[in-house]
């Protein structure tokens, strides 16, 4: 990605490359990761209490669904948060906000500060009860908003701050 800034006085050129940023996201994103994946295992689990009293067939299907189905919970529930928080990361830099998300789907971003025309902090109840929080900024660009999720409160207070004043004091048109 290739980015100019033009002033009205000083031509300059910055050239902004995507990068591994610096920081992690808060370690209890792990436990509300681990917690917000509980009921999708519990509804598939359902499923199988449900067929297993209307079907009298062979119960031994039964018992190696049961299995699997533990085997991939416990896999799951154990290794994706863990993976998440290695994989997720974000930084600001005084000319850029980088972004790295996901865990099998991988997702690099930047936003040159300039381009920034909103940030906003959310917290579901979920992340209350974790005191996390999300921060979106959002940019111009078609690919959509930059989203930092399973920070603390107060990071989240400070880059919400930190980058309002940024994009405040940062010449552009923010398009």
């Amino acid at each position: 990605m290739r980015w100019t800034c033009h002033d009205r006085f000083v031509q300059s050129e910055t050239v902004l490359r995507l990068r591994p940023p610096r920081h992690r996201v808060s370690r209890k994103a792990i436990g509300y990761w681990t917690v917000r994946a509980v009921p999708g295992w519990l509804i598939v689990t359902a499923a199988q209490v449900i067929w297993l009293l209307n079907d009298d067939g062979n119960r031994a299907w039964h018992v190696a669904g049961f299995v699997v189905t533990a085997v991939l919970a416990v896999a799951h529930l154990v290794v994706m948060p863990q993976w998440r928080y290695r994989v997720h990361r974000w930084e600001v830099a005084p000319e850029a906000v980088y972004t790295r998300a996901g865990w099998l789907h991988q997702e690099s971003r930047i936003a040159p500060i300039s381009r920034i025309q909103t940030v906003d902090s959310e917290r579901g109840p979920l992340e209350q009860i974790f005191g996390l929080a999300n921060v979106t900024v959002t940019t111009a660009s078609a690919a959509g908003p930059l989203e930092i999720h399973g920070l603390d409160r107060a990071t989240a207070q400070r880059l919400v701050d930190e980058l309002t004043t940024a994009a405040q004091a940062t010449r552009g048109d923010a398009t």
